[in-house]
């Protein structure tokens, strides 16, 4: 499983990928550098690639990284999302998940829409 960074506000996340499919590509098109949107505690942002459903799912736990199909974007799951029910993390739609974060709900108190991220090796 490849490590991947995650720098955002000033914080640094290590994470690691899957061997899938989706995360080979998403790998394969890192540095990423862009800006975050919020949903909920959910961290997503737009990402260069075009890759269809692999195994995609809806719930997600906490520190789950996923490939949104969908939004063609990459997601970061520290908790519940506007449309969660009960205690479980709920996607808009469907997800690849890709990887794992270290990261925990602190780092939510750290960003805002609109944050500069960089993914890299």
């Amino acid at each position: 499983m490849p490590q991947i960074k995650i720098v955002v506000a000033r914080q640094e996340v290590r994470g690691r990928l899957n061997d899938t499919v989706t995360a080979g590509k998403v790998w394969d098109i890192l540095p990423i550098t862009t800006t975050i949107n919020l949903w909920g505690e959910e961290i997503y942002f737009s990402i260069p690639l075009a890759a269809p459903p692999e195994k995609a799912v809806e719930t997600v736990a906490a520190g789950d990284i996923a490939y949104w199909s969908e939004g063609q974007a990459m997601c970061l799951f520290l908790g519940k999302t506007p449309i969660s029910r009960g205690t479980e993390i709920r996607a808009a739609s469907p997800v690849n998940i890709i990887g794992r974060i270290e990261a925990t709900k602190e780092l939510l108190k750290q960003v805002k829409d609109g944050d500069e991220i960089v993914v890299r090796r």
